[in-house]
């Protein structure tokens, strides 16, 4: 659940960074470059701040009655 909202996410920001820099100025690139780093640095060291934020949300965790 969190990796498909995570993925979604990061898709998204990428979509709208690049309509951005298209449509508004092109310094907004520098969103997508920063999401597609975090992406790489997240593959080899396991670390997404996402995640994390989404844990502290309680996101994904089954309820218990």
């Amino acid at each position: 659940m969190k990796e498909r909202i995570i993925r979604a996410f990061a898709g998204s920001m990428v979509l709208a960074s690049v309509a951005l820099a298209y449509w508004i100025h092109p310094y907004w690139i520098a969103l997508a470059i920063f999401v597609g780093f975090n992406l790489l640095q997240s593959s080899f060291t396991r670390f997404c701040p996402l995640e994390k934020i989404l844990d502290q949300a309680g996101v994904g965790q089954s309820k218990k009655k």
